[in-house]
């Protein structure tokens, strides 16, 4: 693998080589009349392979940093993106601060592929995407798209439910300052300072950011102190770029990952199990504590009027542990030597580390005229994962030799792919063929050694016929592979799975009213479902359910009624099921039919009313409604979450100065001004009682819950100098 890595950033590097003996040779043909005409000319430095344009066969929601900007004022990414069809949002701490998670077309964030500036997000083993690690990220994103569905081919992990990608890589010409400072409740501050050098002598720019946000949360004890930076320097040649982009975060968060247990819900709705170990207080350092820093190195390239070359090198270093108090726990669990000393229980404390390297290169070849669009492309990619405990104290003694585990999780990904989009007349065809590899070798003491090899084929179909000049439908098919994840091999639940996904679209875009529907039918084969039940460090538990679907329809619309009043209304109406799920309830293997998969709701309904009395001023109640969930895949009524409809009030304000101050843009956020009792997440388990009652096995089920915050604000400016 490592040869193989090697020769494909060897490959790159002959093929610049190459980019540019074949710009000489044409230079007098294709040599822009300036150095800003080449920087216009130029697409995003950015791998192209992961958007698509206006019109491809895909559903997708695109949103630009004014978008952003208005409700960026200290909530994390999901948040944003919480008005953009079949999303739905939580938050670990209740008011979007710290952890928080996503789900589109009710598929968690694991399956969902996120991507920066093209290069892969998701951790490799766990799939997961903790933009905590990054905290204010969105601070210098400068446009969001999100691919519903299998999208189109991407790197990293493979895409069930949508592909995110953030691009934050932009040319600003002249040069800015500006500082945002918010303040809201719980004790929730945020504070930024935002730069950029502008074109420095036709060639160079430098961009950067430096952010820190502070909450103690809704939840108790779910305190935040989030800290990171960006920075980014660009050289420009006449038609070509060079980026080095540097961005790192560091999150301190007290864990509250556990919820509330059902039987509290209604007494203590803040309650958090964590620390409750400790018998007189609950334990002060009970907490989460990462850093990841980020490298990405891109190489744009404008060969001549219709080739073009983009790479990308990055590196990603991640480490940290969480850190739990535990009570009246054996020594010889945790390998500690007891030897001339009592072996009875004890408290402890552990730490359970996560050290990961993630490295690699994506890199694309784009042929493009008038009518046709051809990139070839793929990406090459090595993550190094190490998994340790170690105990740092223990009631009576503090060991001298405490790593009591010591495990690896390592994983190669190769993809290679061929993309091209041709235009006939009103028709434009799409063909997207994607060859994948995953190498994974793991060890840990909760499952046998692993040494998998997965190889993957995921082709993708579509047509796009523009009616006239403001209708279109479209239509696509394709095919998306996924390996299990490592939690997945804990639970014996090790099979990879596989969806057929089918859609069909219409786009209406008028002066005054853009509609954009979509009907999709998701079919899966062995799709790793939510179980609804938690490990034993908060993490969700998946299975293989065997066949299942999910069909429904998407419709996004904007509604100008006239310069002051606008209507932005979603809707995603859909079924998402089980075929022949199989239940062991008190201890008889049950057929259940066809059951609702774990939380997928039938109904997500989004609206952002929009009014705008004077320049400048814009008033906008957004609206939230999520219909009724399960967080089983077994239709228990204990394990349903409730529908919860929610109201936000955002108001904006920019005051254009120019004198000293260029402009101050106002925000407040009011988040659920109703003040309405709800919760947005949960868990559900089960467990056989054979002990009450010798010889009779009885099931058990129990839940627990998220609850999200009442009325709360967050009120802020962003001062441009």
């Amino acid at each position: 693998m490592n040869k193989l890595l090697a020769t494909a950033i060897f490959l790159q590097l002959c093929i610049v080589v190459q980019a540019q003996q074949t710009t000489s040779q044409t230079k007098t043909k294709t040599k822009p009349t300036s150095i800003t005409d080449s920087i216009r000319n130029l697409p995003p430095l950015e791998v192209q392979s992961v958007r698509v344009a206006n019109n491809s066969p895909f559903a997708k929601s695109n949103l630009d940093k004014s978008s952003i900007a208005v409700r960026n004022v200290g909530q994390d990414l999901p948040f944003i993106l919480d008005n953009t069809p079949s999303v739905v949002v939580n938050s670990d701490a209740g008011n979007g601060v710290g952890y928080t998670g996503i789900r589109i077309r009710g598929t968690d964030a694991t399956r969902i592929n996120f991507t920066l500036n093209g290069i892969p997000y998701n951790d490799a083993e766990s799939m997961g995407t903790f933009f905590v690690n990054i905290p204010d990220f969105t601070s210098s994103v400068n446009s969001i798209q999100i691919q519903r569905g299998v999208g189109t081919s991407t790197n990293g992990a493979g895409a069930f439910g949508a592909s995110v990608n953030l691009m934050t890589n932009d040319y600003r010409p002249t040069a800015y300052l500006s500082s945002q400072n918010s303040v809201g409740s719980f004790n929730t501050f945020k504070n930024n300072f935002t730069f950029g050098s502008g074109l420095v002598n036709n060639r160079f720019t430098v961009d950067g950011r430096i952010s820190q946000i502070k909450s103690d949360g809704y939840i108790d004890r779910a305190k935040s102190d989030l800290k990171s930076f960006y920075v980014s320097t660009t050289y420009w040649g006449d038609n070509s770029s060079l980026r080095l982009n540097v961005f790192s975060g560091k999150e301190k968060t007290y864990q509250a990952w556990y919820g509330v247990p059902e039987e509290l819900l209604n007494t203590n709705r803040t309650f958090n199990p964590a620390g409750t170990e400790k018998a007189d207080a609950p334990y002060e350092n009970q907490i989460d504590n990462y850093f990841q820093n980020h490298y990405q190195l891109f190489y744009n390239k404008q060969i001549n009027q219709q080739w073009k070359w983009n790479t990308a090198l990055f590196y990603t270093k991640g480490r940290g542990y969480y850190e739990e108090y535990k009570a009246g726990v054996d020594f010889n669990d945790y390998n500690i030597d007891v030897s001339n000393k009592p072996n009875v229980p004890s408290d402890l404390v552990r730490r359970r580390w996560l050290d990961n390297d993630f490295f690699g290169t994506t890199f694309s070849l784009n042929y493009r005229t008038p009518k046709t669009d051809i990139l070839f492309g793929g990406a090459v990619n090595r993550y190094l994962g190490k998994h340790f405990g170690e105990v740092v104290w223990t009631q009576f003694y503090t060991p001298n030799t405490n790593k009591y585990y010591d495990n690896i999780g390592n994983k190669d990904d190769v993809n290679f792919y061929v993309k091209a989009s041709q235009t006939f007349g009103k028709i434009n065809f799409f063909a997207d063929l994607q060859y994948r590899m995953v190498f994974y070798e793991a060890t840990s003491f909760r499952f046998d050694d692993v040494n998998d090899t997965f190889l993957f084929f995921n082709p993708k179909l579509g047509a796009n016929y523009q009616l006239n000049s403001n209708n279109a439908i479209y239509a696509y098919a394709g095919i998306a592979n996924k390996e299990p994840r490592r939690d997945d091999y804990e639970n014996g639940s090790i099979k990879p799975e596989r969806l057929f996904d089918y859609e069909l679209g219409w786009k209406y875009n008028a002066k005054n009213l853009t509609v954009n529907a979509n009907a999709f039918y998701m079919n899966y084969k062995d799709q790793l479902v939510l179980t609804g039940a938690l490990n034993d460090v908060g993490s969700p538990i998946f299975t293989n359910s065997g066949n299942s679907y999910r069909y429904g329809i998407e419709i996004e619309s904007v509604i100008k009624l006239n310069n002051k009043l606008t209507f932005q209304p979603n809707i995603t109406l859909s079924q998402n099921k089980n075929r022949d799920f199989y239940f062991q309830r008190d201890g008889v293997l049950q057929n259940l039919g066809n059951t609702n998969i774990a939380f997928s709701p039938d109904i997500v309904f989004g609206n952002a009313t929009t009014y705008s009395p004077i320049n400048n001023l814009n008033l906008t109640v957004l609206n939230k409604f999520v219909g009724r969930q399960f967080m089983g895949n077994i239709d228990s009524e204990k394990s349903i979450l409730k529908a919860y409809n929610v109201h936000d009030l955002n108001i904006t304000y920019l005051w254009n100065i120019n004198k000293g101050i260029k402009s101050i843009l106002f925000s407040g956020l009011v988040n659920n001004i109703f003040d309405y009792k709800y919760e947005s997440n949960g868990y559900f388990y089960t467990y056989d009682d054979d002990f009450s009652t010798p010889g009779v096995i009885t099931t058990i089920e129990g839940a627990g819950y998220y609850p999200q915050a009442g009325i709360n604000f967050l009120a802020g400016a962003i001062l441009k100098f």
